[in-house]
């Protein structure tokens, strides 16, 4: 079975999901927690993480050196991230962003080098 973020990649990579997606050019991970909650969380029978609490899942990311990000950084350039993002905010629903050099879009060769602690 895959490691915590094989699984995460794995699910940011298959365009499945609305709760959670590449933000900053594929440097962060965009969260948004209420629907992240029922769409991955509160899933029936096929779960992704052996979760169903978002405080878990929380842990899981700060066990392999994942840092929230505080939402004081540019938009994102691309119009869909863009678009995700204004829609998501425009719901009043808390996004979350997590940060990890070791987890980049870019370079998926790094995601070996992401560790738990």
């Amino acid at each position: 079975s895959l490691r915590f973020p094989q699984k995460l990649w794995k699910m940011l990579e298959s365009g499945k999901f609305q709760s959670i997606w590449w933000s900053e050019g594929g440097k962060c991970v965009a969260i948004n927690k209420n629907l992240f909650e029922v769409e991955v969380l509160g899933r029936q029978g096929q779960q992704v993480f052996h979760t169903q609490k978002i405080k878990s899942f929380m842990r899981q990311l700060n066990a392999y050196g994942f840092t929230k990000m505080q939402r004081n950084f540019q938009r994102s350039a691309s119009l869909p991230e863009f678009l995700a993002e204004e829609a998501a905010a425009s719901t009043h629903s808390q996004i979350l962003y997590y940060y990890n050099p070791s987890f980049n879009r870019e370079h998926p060769w790094l995601l070996e080098t992401c560790k738990r602690r």
